[in-house]
């Protein structure tokens, strides 16, 4: 009977071992389907991710082409003359919402053709904003990015503004020379595209 009681012992604990090892095992393969899920679910969301990218860059492709269309396209950049005047800051801000900067001239050629442009898109219009100023270090003109200047374009005593005048302005009178100016100054612009 105790040999009886025994075998009935092992069997009971052999078969409790069995289960208990059969439900480690499913709760390991429970555990490694849910990371095989979680794997496959960020790999969506990247490829998700990426085509919202590709998404993207093709609408700022479009709107930019629509921009080069209503402009110009001059030495790798997009120019569209703005359609009423504003105070600097306020120019700025709209073109930036259109996905580019005020015009800033790098060089003699594209001075050369802002000033054409300006003279056909803004008939009458004497002078405009340049994406340039000094407002945070005085004297030190920098573009709207904050990036330094290799090339200026100043006329006869300009910059003569000290604090006062921080904005920079594109004289067609002056045949594209600059001018610095008070930047509360009301005055047409042309946003600048760099195209890619």
């Amino acid at each position: 009977m105790a040999q009886t009681g025994l075998v009935i012992f092992l069997l009971i604990t052999i078969l409790l071992l069995d289960q208990t090892t059969g439900q480690a095992s499913k709760f390991k393969a429970r555990k490694h389907s849910k990371r095989r899920v979680k794997e496959k679910d960020g790999d969506l969301k990247t490829q998700i991710d990426k085509l919202w990218q590709e998404v993207n860059s093709l609408k700022e492709m479009q709107a930019l082409q629509t921009v080069c269309l209503r402009g110009t396209k001059i030495h790798k950049k997009c120019y569209l003359a703005s359609e009423v005047a504003k105070h600097f800051h306020e120019a700025n801000e709209d073109c930036i919402a259109k996905g580019g900067t005020l015009a800033i001239p790098r060089d003699i050629d594209e001075t050369n053709s802002l000033r054409d442009y300006g003279r056909k898109s803004l008939p009458g219009v004497t002078d405009f904003w340049l994406g340039i100023t000094d407002m945070v270090n005085e004297g030190k003109f920098v573009d709207v990015n904050g990036m330094a200047l290799n090339y200026f374009n100043w006329d006869r005593s300009q910059p003569n503004g000290g604090k006062r005048e921080n904005c920079v302005l594109f004289s067609q009178s002056s045949q594209g020379k600059w001018r610095d100016e008070v930047c509360r100054t009301v005055k047409r612009y042309i946003c600048e595209f760099l195209i890619p």
